[in-house]
C-alpha cells in the first residue's frame, strides 16, 4: 500500500487533501439534501453520495489548465475541480453570489476559471462539448486535456458514439470517463445494453478502453493519470469505465423501487469509497485518529461558514433578469 501511494506521488499531506475533498463532497451533498427538504432549493437535484472517489480521483489527475465537462449529477465534479462550496451553495439557493449568479442552479453550474465547462441537464450533452474543447486545444496547440464525465445511461445516446468517433479519428486530447453506477435512472444497466463492460465499446472506435473499481480512489488516480498523460502527449483518447454506486435515488423524486434496500446496504457497508480510503491510509500509517478528526472538523466548519455566506447573500435584482441570456456580437 505504501509503495502504491509513493508510486502515485501521494504524500501524507496530499492523501489528507484527497480525503478532505471526498468528505467535503459527501457532507456538501448531505447538506443540500436538507436544504431541498426545507424548500430552500427549487427544481430537482441529483446527488452523488457514494461516488466521491470518481470525482476526486479523476480531477486529481488533471492540471489547473485542463478542463472537464460534467453531468446533471455534477456537484462533486465541480468541487473536485476547484470550485468553492460557498459560491456553490449560493448558486443552489439562487443567490447573486453564486457561480452563475443564481441562474444555473443545481444542474447548470460552470466556472471557466477552474476549467469546468459546465454541468448539463441533457444526458450525454457534455460529450460533444468536450470534443469541441479538445479540438480547440489541439488546433491551437494550447496543451490542455479535457476529461469528460458521463453516466452509463449516456452511452446509449447518439452523442456518445459520435463524440468517441470524432475524438478517435482526430486523435484528440480527451479522456472519456464513464461513472457506471449500475442504474440508468430507473432500470439496471443490464436491461439497457448487451455488452458486459461499457469500456468494450471503445473497440468500435479503435481506442483504449479500461474498466476499473470507481470506488477505489487509488485505482481511479492511477488509471486517470495514465490516460491524461497519454492524451497530453498526443496518444489520443481513452474510455474509462469506473464502477460505482449512487446511494440516493436518480433525483429527489425517485423512490428507488427498482432496487432492494439490501443491495443498497451491501454497497454502503462494503464499497464506501471514503471508509475504504481511510482504512487504506490507516494501514499505511498515513493518518492518525487525531488527524482524521481534524479533517472532519475542518470540513464541517468550512461548510458551516459556506452556508452562512450563501444564506446571507442577496437575491438577484429584477433588473438582471435579462442579463447573461445572449452574448454580444462575436468575431470569429
Amino acid at each position: 500500500m505504501v509503495q502504491l501511494l509513493n508510486e502515485l506521488g501521494l504524500s501524507r499531506e496530499v492523501s489528507h487533501k484527497l480525503l478532505y475533498d471526498m468528505l467535503e463532497i459527501r457532507k456538501f451533498e448531505e447538506l443540500v439534501e436538507k436544504l431541498f427538504q426545507q424548500g430552500k432549493v427549487h427544481g430537482t437535484m441529483h446527488l452523488c453520495i457514494g461516488q466521491e472517489a470518481t470525482a476526486v480521483g479523476a480531477c486529481y489527475a488533471l492540471s489547473n489548465k485542463d478542463m472537464i465537462t460534467s453531468t446533471h449529477r455534477g456537484h462533486g465534479h465541480s468541487l473536485a475541480k476547484g470550485m468553492q462550496a460557498d459560491r456553490m451553495l449560493a448558486e443552489l439557493l439562487g443567490k447573486e453570489t453564486g457561480y452563475c449568479k443564481g441562474k444555473g442552479g443545481s444542474m447548470h453550474i460552470a466556472d471557466l476559471d477552474v476549467g469546468n465547462l459546465g454541468a448539463n441537464g441533457i444526458v450525454a450533452a457534455g460529450l460533444p462539448l468536450g470534443v469541441g474543447a479538445a479540438l480547440t486545444s489541439k488546433m491551437k496547440n494550447l496543451g490542455y486535456v479535457v476529461l469528460c464525465f458521463f453516466g452509463d445511461g449516456a452511452t446509449n445516446e447518439g452523442a456518445f458514439h459520435e463524440a468517441l468517433n470524432l475524438a478517435s479519428i482526430w486523435d484528440l486530447p480527451i479522456v472519456f470517463f464513464c461513472e457506471n453506477n449500475l442504474y440508468a435512472m430507473s432500470a439496471s444497466i443490464t436491461e439497457m445494453t448487451r455488452v458486459k463492460n461499457i469500456a468494450d465499446r471503445s473497440t468500435a472506435y479503435g481506442i483504449e478502453g479500461i474498466t476499473i473499481d470507481g470506488n477505489d480512489i487509488l485505482q481511479v488516480i492511477q488509471t486517470a493519470s495514465a490516460a491524461v498523460e497519454k492524451a497530453r502527449n498526443g496518444g489520443g483518447p481513452t474510455l474509462i469505465e469506473a464502477h460505482t454506486y449512487r446511494w440516493k435515488g436518480h433525483s429527489k423524486s425517485d423512490a428507488r423501487k427498482y432496487r432492494s434496500r439490501e443491495e443498497e446496504q451491501k454497497w454502503k457497508k462494503e464499497h464506501d469509497p471514503i471508509t475504504n480510503f481511510i482504512e487504506q491510509l490507516k494501514f499505511a500509517n498515513y493518518i492518525s485518529e487525531e488527524e482524521l478528526q481534524s479533517i472532519q472538523d475542518q470540513v464541517e466548519n468550512n461548510l458551516k461558514h459556506a452556508l452562512e455566506f450563501a444564506e446571507n447573500s442577496p437575491e438577484p435584482s429584477i433588473d438582471s433578469l435579462t442579463e447573461d441570456i445572449y452574448t454580444g456580437e462575436v468575431n470569429v
